[in-house]
């Protein structure tokens, strides 16, 4: 796909982060862009800046949807259907995911953990289930399924659980593989890309304690606690700007920005490669898991991703 110009493209996610920058650069080259989220406020600010910055005559338009939830996907599609008056799509980013519920072994968790499961795993399954067909129907297409650096290295750190994600991105990475497979005998126009980002500067942390009703403080003092901080003088409102500032720090001081990788993703589609690194630790984290898997969950490699200068937070206390 040498030019985005014409083409018509879904992005869900599209109200922050990546997927904001997608619909940016997709309009900016002159596509047309039906994005869903579930903040219509973000995606009225994206809307607005896209049309603002394309010179392009092209069609942007916003949709409610959980991508957990099939009948809303399906939803999603009969409208923007509608709406772009097609029947096909030339471009697909099932780019949507959340954090949290980082244990598997905590009761009180499972809620956080099955939700955030269900965005970044079913969020891709649904979204490549329901748009698919329409894929099939343009005579080049391109469905991007966003996995993570935790769909090949399943930690952030021996000090936090982090499995609902990892486990869902793990699936992305290994579905979108094995998808590409599918399409080669039966759909070879149509590519399935995995796209595997490291820290990129994204409100990711902030959006995901919002969609899981705000934060855990009863487990954020606990895990607090286990790791030698005196939580007996912080009040809920200390924890709360804790977390907070956490989740800021984690977006503003990232080494790749949300354009920059929204630009690596679209430039991997135009050169039709499929798997998809995004960042320079991205590509060094995976290149160290591939020499060493077995010591790739010990606290010494965590070490030597620090030392190589990637993912500098995970040495914060």
């Amino acid at each position: 796909m040498k030019s985005f110009e014409g083409k018509i493209a879904v992005v869900t996610g599209g109200g922050t982060g990546m997927g904001r920058e997608l619909v940016r650069q997709l309009t900016a080259h002159g596509c047309h862009v039906a994005m869903c989220d579930v903040n219509p406020d973000n995606m009225a600010e994206t809307e607005e800046l896209a049309l603002a910055e394309t010179t392009h005559a092209v069609r942007v338009t916003s949709h409610i949807c959980d991508v957990a939830d099939e009948a809303d996907v399906v939803a999603f599609r009969d409208q923007l259907q509608i709406r772009h008056e097609t029947d096909y799509l030339d471009l697909v980013f099932n780019n949507a995911g959340i954090a949290g519920g980082g244990s598997f072994v905590i009761d009180e968790d499972r809620m956080a953990w099955e939700k955030t499961f269900d965005v970044c795993w079913y969020g891709v399954y649904y979204g490549s289930r329901v748009f698919l067909p329409l894929l099939i129907r343009s005579d080049e297409g391109h469905l991007v399924n966003t996995s993570s650096i935790n769909g090949f290295w399943a930690t952030v750190g021996p000090e936090t659980p982090h499995t609902a994600y990892c486990s869902a991105k793990f699936a992305v990475k290994g579905f979108t593989e094995a998808l590409n497979i599918d399409l080669q005998l039966h759909a070879p126009h149509v590519t399935a890309h995995v796209v595997m980002p490291g820290h990129i500067g994204t409100a990711i942390s902030l959006n995901s304690i919002a969609a899981h009703g705000g934060p855990n403080l009863e487990r954020i003092r606990k895990n607090l606690a286990e790791q030698g901080a005196d939580v007996d003088q912080m009040s809920d409102t200390d924890l709360t700007d804790l977390v907070t500032t956490h989740g800021e720090r984690f977006r503003d001081e990232a080494p790749t920005t949300a354009a920059q990788a929204a630009e690596i993703i679209l430039d991997a589609v135009q050169h039709n490669r499929w798997r998809v690194l995004v960042g320079d630790d991205a590509i060094a984290i995976d290149e160290l898991v591939r020499e060493d898997p077995e010591s790739a969950y010990k606290p010494e490699f965590r070490q030597r991703i620090i030392d190589r200068g990637h993912l500098n937070f995970l040495g914060r206390r």
